[in-house]
């Protein structure tokens, strides 16, 4: 293996902006970051890995705030904040008033923490018990990824944060100042997302050597900002912990090419009261390219019309030819669901479970066996749960799921036999002898009701169009149903990202921007 340590500026990841991510990215969790480093440590001179560190840290904040005087560092006793003192040396080198309070000992921290303290107090650097009073620039490097093992559950007795670190971190929280934390905000689980009580608010974080999967799921997102990464020039090895999502290809349709060329969706939903959740649903498969859409009813009083539609092909569920088709089920179906899903799941070719149908697999372990004989026959299946309903499948708790969003989609997947799409801010992707994925797009505009449906209906024609005409294996169809649902759920937040700024979201026009359009 060669190592080469990079002089180019960090690489941004993600944030406010909407440009596409145009590769997949592995993630890494505490151990296999660990490993990398230590791999680049051992081809390197002493201290050499925390000198590039700290450069990069410097750099940043320049990049960042080029016109900043004051900058409080605030450096934690391990090696986040010898990284720290490294680029507070920097800082003051290049004429700025780097502030550093540092809750470590030159008597007891690392060899490498200890020589950038030297490095720090040879440069002049000030060194203060206290957070300056005011500040143009906060740098948290008090954990990084060492949060991951402080006191944020039971399994993890390590650091507490508290003390005179929580007071830091409540002064970077309350600044008007920007922060930028390294590796990672001190206090969010690099593991998981989830974050502590004390748990800095970055605007930035400048991920060093890899990106961690905690930064873009559960709470991550919030508490990180904008991220960035530094591999130090340390090369990734070993098989990551997840995926970060990259955009689809593009596609194209051949010219020589007809509606049942994309595959046929069938909808099935919409008990009384509910209809509008199965014409969602319906409606984004149709905008999102499927070649015909049909729509069953639970609700047998309902129009068989959509006049604002008049694509979608109203039909008895009887009428549908289940095994020839790609269906979509459960949104808006209610207690009326849980009679035709055993039909859906016996004879449909692919099948997309959603909302009340999902409730009803909960409810009846015979729907299970069902699933778990689709698996077997090559029939995929893609589960679209948010973290209630999977927390329903899974016998346990909401916040039990949302406490480790990979390790509850994985469990799932693998229960069930199925691909499955756990909804939430970075959403999870996961499949049975797959590497998870966690989508890069998305906003808290998706918050709001039918968007859900939206996103089976997406999922649905994607799975349609990859699955509709193939004639491959159980292990070729069940790899294209997870490149579905993964593609599905990129363009599903991609386009809520790109949604004008001064134009409320609702479902409907979600839906209808799949063809193209951006706004109600």
């Amino acid at each position: 293996m060669t190592l080469r340590i990079s002089s180019e500026p960090p690489q941004w990841i993600l944030g406010h902006r909407s440009a596409p991510l145009r590769q997949a990215l592995p993630l890494f969790g505490t151990a296999g970051t660990r490993r990398i480093e230590q791999a680049a440590q051992a081809m390197l001179p002493p201290h050499a890995l925390m000198q590039h560190a700290g450069l990069s840290i410097a750099r940043m904040t320049l990049a960042l705030v080029p016109h900043a005087q004051t900058i409080w560092l605030a450096c934690g006793p391990g090696n986040n904040g010898g990284d720290g003192l490294e680029a507070a040396m920097h800082l003051r080198q290049w004429g700025k008033t780097p502030v550093v309070t540092w809750l470590g000992h030159p008597d007891h921290t690392s060899a490498d923490a200890k020589s950038s303290w030297q490095r720090a107090v040879d440069a002049g650097v000030t060194f203060a018990e206290k957070p300056p009073e005011i500040f143009d620039f906060g740098v948290d490097a008090l954990l990084g990824i060492g949060a991951s093992a402080t006191a944020t559950s039971n399994s993890h007795p390590g650091r507490a944060i508290e003390g005179r670190m929580a007071n830091w971190i409540a002064t970077l929280n309350a600044a008007t100042a920007p922060v930028l934390a390294v590796d990672a905000p001190t206090g969010l689980n690099v593991e998981t997302g989830q974050a502590s009580a004390h748990c800095v608010q970055a605007d930035h974080t400048l991920s060093l050597v890899t990106l961690k999967p905690g930064l873009f799921t559960a709470d991550g997102r919030d508490s990180s900002g904008e991220i960035w990464l530094d591999t130090l020039g340390a090369a990734s090895f070993g098989a990551p912990d997840a995926w970060l999502a990259a955009s689809p290809l593009p596609t194209q349709r051949r010219h020589a090419s007809h509606k049942g060329s994309y595959g046929d969706v069938a909808v099935v939903g919409g008990a009384p009261g509910m209809t509008g959740a199965a014409l969602l649903a319906a409606g984004a498969a149709l905008h999102a390219g499927a070649g015909r859409v049909f729509v069953t009813l639970l609700d047998n009083t309902a129009v068989a019309v959509d006049c604002l539609q008049p694509e979608l092909m109203f039909r008895r569920l009887d009428a549908l030819d289940l095994a020839a088709l790609t269906v979509v089920c459960g949104c808006g179906g209610g207690t009326a669901m849980a009679q035709p899903l055993s039909k859906i799941l016996v004879s449909a070719a692919h099948a997309v479970v959603d909302a009340d149908a999902l409730n009803a697999i909960a409810a009846d372990r015979q729907h299970r066996a069902r699933l778990a004989a689709r698996a077997a026959n090559g029939q995929p299946t893609i589960l679209t749960p948010h973290p209630l309903e999977a927390a329903r499948l899974l016998a346990t708790t909401t916040e039990q799921v949302q406490q480790n969003r990979l390790q509850a989609a994985m469990q799932l997947a693998n229960e069930m036999g199925c691909t499955v799409v756990l909804k939430g801010s970075g959403t999870v992707i996961a499949a049975p002898g797959q590497v998870p994925v966690i989508n890069s797009t998305g906003n808290a505009r998706l918050a709001t009701a039918g968007t859900g449906d939206v996103l089976a209906g997406l999922v649905g024609a994607r799975m349609a169009a990859l699955l509709g005409n193939s004639a491959t294996g159980c292990s070729a169809t069940a790899a294209l149903a997870f490149r579905a649902a993964c593609e599905a759920v990129y363009l599903h937040g991609q386009r809520a990202d790109q949604w004008p700024a001064r134009s409320m979201l609702t479902a409907s026009g979600l839906a209808r921007s799949l063809g193209g359009e951006t706004a109600d």
